[in-house]
C-alpha cells in the first residue's frame, strides 16, 4: 500500500477540520489516512432499485423513488408544528415530512426539480408519507461516486450530533480515494492471488467502501478477510520458528529410572491413548534443543494431572528440578496432596509453597530450593516472588494460565540462565479457531477421551414448578450413601440479591431435609476462610450429604461420592461455567447427574446454553458453542479481550477462512521461511510495514 501517503494524519484529508479531526480521533480512533480507509461499514442499504409511489408497499421498509416536490406547508400539532412537503412521480403522489430543522430545509428546498429521496416508507390515513428522508439532487446523485450499495459505517452518539453522519463519513471515504488515485499496493503475492483467486487489493477495498453489486462486494469481502488472518497467522507462525530457533532449552537427554519406576509399578490406571500420544509429544519437546512451550488442554477429569507429573519426573531424571504453578490456594493444595502420595513412592523431596505458609516453613524452601535438595515445588502466585530462587528449574507447568498476566509468565522465565520448559495447562477446551489465533505461537495438545470407567453425567433440565420432584430425587441418591451439591448464582453486579437468594434456598433445603436425619454445609463468598474451609472438609469427609454453594467450588473440590450437581437459576451461568461446575462430579464410577434449574422466562441464547449442556459432555463441543455465542474478547477474560482486535475478519464467522489462511501461511513460511523468492516481495514489505506501524496490527497479544 502506499505507505508514505496512508500515514497522512487525518487532518490534511479535505473536508476535515481541527474540529472534525479531533471527534474522529476520540470517537472512532481514527488517526491516519489508513485508519479511514480500514473503517470498514457494518452494513449495506440496497440502493440498486428505483421504486415508483404506485409500487411502494406497506412494510415500513427503505426505499429510493425519484421524483419532484410540488408544495410545501406548515401544519400545526399539540405541541409544535411540522413540515410537509408533497412529492410526486408519473404515477401518483406522498408526503414528505420534517419534524425538526424547518427553516434551514425550507429554504434550501427547490420546487418543481427532479431529486431522488431515500428513507423509511410508513403508511397513515390512506397516504404513504417519509419522515426526514435522505435527499439528494439528481443530477448530483447521477455524478457522485455512489454506489449501488450504500454502506453503512460505525458511528457513536457523540458523531451524529456534532453533525459527522453517515452522509458525512461517505463523502470524506470519496474525497480518500480521490487523493490516493488507485494507489494502493497490493500485498500478497501473484501465485496467493491466483491460487485462490482473490480480488487485487485496490479493487477490495474500493468495491468494501463502494460496492458496484452484490457479488463484488462479496469477493472484496473475503479479500480482505483472508489477508487480515493470512497476516496474522504469518506472525504467530514466524514467533514460533523464532522462538524454536532463537530460544535454547535444557535438553533432556535421558528418561530414567524416576520415570520408568513409576510407569511400571506404580501407575495408579493405564493411561488412554489420548495421554500415551501427549506425554510422547511433551517429550519430544523436551529432547529437542529448543525451549519447549506447549499448550496441554483436556476436560475436567480427563487426567492432565498425571501427565503433567510424569513430565516433571523427565526433568528430575536429568538432574533438574520442577515447578507447578496454580491460581488459587485450593487447587494448590490438591494438586500438592494429589502429587505427595506419588513422591513418597519414589522417594522424590516434594513442598508447598502458597500465602499461608509460615515464615520458618519459607525459609526452609527458599534454602532446600538453592542448594537442590528440593526437586519439586507446588504453590501460588507466592512462586513468582524474587526471594524464590531454583538452583537449576528445568520445567515450569502452568495450571489454567488464563488467570496468569504474561508478565507473570516471563517472571518464571528469569528465575534460571536458560528459561526453563513451559507447559500449560487448562480444563477449559479452547475452540480450535481461538486457539489457532490466539494460542498460535504455541505447540497444543488435546487429551480428548475420558480414563476409562467414567461413566457420562447425565444432564436433565428442569423449571422450578418441578422442584418437589428434583427434591425427592436427591432424597433417593442420598439413600443410596451419595452427595449432592447446589449451587447458587453469584453476579458482583446483583450480590445482595444473590445473597438473599441463596439464604432463601437454604432455608427451603433445611426444611425439605431435616436434621439430625440429613447434614448440610453452606459455602460463600462472605464467610471466613477458616469457616469455608471447615465446612468443605465436612462435606469431603462425607459428614454432611448436601453442599450448598455460590460458585467458589467451580475449581478444585474433588469429591468421587458426589453424584448430582444441582444449579439454580442455571439460565444465568455462561456455558463454560455450567460445563465447569458439571465437571465436580462423575469423579467417581457411580452414575452421576447434573440438574439445570431455570424459571420459565428464557432468551434465546439461555435456551442454546441449556440445550448444549443437555445434548453433550464434550468441552470441545461446547467451546466452541460458547464462542458462538459470547464472541472472543468475552472467552479470553478481560486481560486477553484485547488479543484479536479485527477490523474486517470475525474470527467466529470467518472460520473457514481463518482454516484456509493459516494453510497458505504455513506453505509460504514452508517453501520460503526469509522470504527472499522475487514473486514473495509483496509479503515481504506488507510484513515489514506491520511491524513498522505497530498501531494497526497489535492484534497479537
Amino acid at each position: 500500500m502506499n505507505s508514505q501517503l496512508l500515514q497522512t494524519p487525518i487532518d490534511y484529508l479535505k473536508g476535515v477540520g481541527p474540529n472534525r479531526a479531533d471527534l474522529l480521533k476520540k470517537e472512532l480512533g481514527i488517526h491516519t489516512f489508513q485508519d479511514l480507509i480500514n473503517l470498514f461499514p457494518n452494513r449495506y442499504l440496497d440502493r440498486t432499485r428505483y421504486y415508483k409511489i404506485d409500487q411502494l408497499q406497506r412494510n415500513s421498509s427503505e426505499m429510493q423513488i425519484v421524483g419532484k416536490i410540488t408544495h410545501i406547508k406548515t401544519v400545526a400539532q399539540k405541541r409544535n408544528k411540522r413540515l410537509v412537503a408533497t412529492f410526486m412521480d408519473d404515477t401518483g403522489k406522498m408526503e414528505l415530512v420534517w419534524f425538526r430543522g424547518h427553516k434551514w430545509i425550507k429554504e434550501n428546498l427547490k420546487l418543481n426539480v427532479p431529486y431522488v429521496i431515500f428513507g423509511k416508507v410508513n403508511w397513515f390515513n390512506g397516504v404513504y408519507s417519509m419522515p426526514h428522508p435522505e435527499m439528494e439532487l439528481l443530477s448530483q446523485h447521477e455524478k457522485s461516486l455512489r454506489s449501488a450499495m450504500q454502506p453503512i459505517y460505525p458511528s457513536t452518539e457523540k458523531l451524529s450530533s456534532s453533525g459527522i453522519t453517515n452522509k458525512v463519513i461517505n463523502t470524506l471515504m470519496q474525497t480518500l480515494f480521490r487523493e490516493l488515485k488507485n494507489g494502493i499496493t497490493e500485498s500478497l503475492s501473484q501465485p496467493l492471488l491466483q491460487s485462490l483467486k482473490l480480488m487485487p487489493k485496490n479493487k477490495a477495498f474500493f468495491n468494501v467502501h463502494f460496492p458496484q453489486s452484490q457479488e463484488k462486494l462479496t469477493r472484496a469481502q473475503y479479500r480482505l478477510k483472508f489477508e487480515e488472518l493470512f497476516f496474522i497467522q504469518m506472525q504467530l507462525l514466524q514467533k514460533k520458528q523464532l522462538h524454536k530457533a532463537k530460544i535454547k532449552g535444557y535438553p533432556f537427554e535421558k528418561v530414567g529410572n524416576y520415570f520408568n519406576t513409576f510407569f511400571k509399578e506404580h501407575l495408579p490406571f493405564s493411561l488412554t491413548d489420548a495421554q500415551k500420544r501427549v506425554i510422547k509429544e511433551i517429550r519430544n519437546d523436551l529432547g529437542s534443543k529448543a525451549q519447549m512451550n506447549r499448550l496441554l488442554q483436556g476436560d475436567v477429569g480427563s487426567g492432565k494431572t498425571i501427565v503433567a507429573f510424569m513430565s516433571m519426573l523427565i526433568a528430575l531424571d536429568n538432574g533438574f528440578q520442577a515447578c507447578l504453578m496454580a491460581p488459587t490456594e485450593i487447587l494448590s493444595v490438591q494438586h500438592y496432596n494429589n502429587l505427595l502420595e506419588w513422591c513418597n513412592k519414589l522417594n522424590i523431596s516434594i513442598l508447598l509453597l502458597t500465602g499461608s505458609t509460615t515464615t520458618s516453613k519459607r525459609k526452609e524452601i527458599h534454602e532446600k530450593l538453592e542448594n537442590g535438595t528440593l526437586q519439586l515445588l507446588v504453590g501460588t502466585h507466592a512462586l513468582l516472588e524474587d526471594k524464590v530462587k531454583f538452583k537449576n528449574l528445568g520445567l515450569a507447568i502452568i495450571d489454567e494460565q488464563h488467570r496468569f498476566g504474561v508478565a507473570q509468565r516471563s517472571k518464571l522465565w528469569h528465575k534460571n540462565t536458560h528459561p526453563p520448559h513451559v507447559l500449560v495447562m487448562t480444563a477449559t477446551p479452547i475452540p480450535r479457531t481461538l486457539a489457532m489465533s490466539i494460542y498460535g505461537d504455541l505447540y497444543i495438545s488435546s487429551i480428548d477421551e475420558l480414563p476409562p470407567g467414567r461413566k457420562d453425567i447425565k444432564t436433565v433440565h428442569r423449571f422450578d414448578a418441578n422442584r418437589l420432584k428434583v427434591f425427592r430425587f436427591l432424597k433417593d441418591e442420598i439413600s443410596k450413601g451419595r452427595q449432592v451439591y447446589i449451587v447458587y448464582p453469584l453476579i458482583q453486579e446483583s450480590e445482595a440479591m444473590d445473597y438473599k437468594d441463596l439464604m432463601d434456598g437454604y432455608a427451603s433445603i433445611e426444611r425439605e431435609f431435616p436434621k439430625p436425619h440429613y447434614q448440610i454445609s453452606i459455602v460463600h463468598g462472605k464467610m471466613k476462610a477458616a469457616d469455608k474451609d471447615y465446612e468443605m472438609d465436612r462435606f469431603v469427609k462425607g459428614e454432611t450429604q448436601i453442599m450448598v454453594a455460590t460458585t467458589v467450588i467451580e475449581v478444585g473440590v474433588n469429591v468421587p461420592n458426589a453424584s448430582v450437581m444441582v444449579i439454580e437459576s442455571a439460565e444465568r451461568f455462561g456455558l463454560s461455567q455450567l460445563h465447569q461446575l458439571r465437571g465436580r462430579v462423575g469423579r467417581g464410577a457411580e452414575q452421576s447427574y447434573c440438574i439445570l434449574m431455570t424459571s420459565h422466562k428464557l432468551s434465546a441464547d439461555a435456551k442454546t446454553r441449556l440445550e448444549t449442556m443437555t445434548k453433550t459432555n464434550d468441552g470441545f463441543e461446547i467451546s466452541e458453542v460458547d464462542l458462538r455465542l459470547r464472541g472472543p474478547g468475552d472467552l479470553m477474560g478481560t486481560q486477553q479481550s484485547g488479543v484479536l482486535n479485527l477490523r474486517i475478519a470475525d474470527i467466529v464467522k470467518d472460520s473457514e477462512i481463518l482454516k484456509i489462511a493459516r494453510s497458505y501461511a504455513m506453505q509460504v513460511i514452508k517453501d520460503d521461511p526469509q522470504l527472499s523468492q522475487p514473486y514473495n516481495a509483496p509479503i515481504k514489505n506488507t510484513y515489514h510495514q506491520l511491524g513498522k506501524y505497530k498501531n494497526i496490527w497489535n492484534y497479537i497479544s
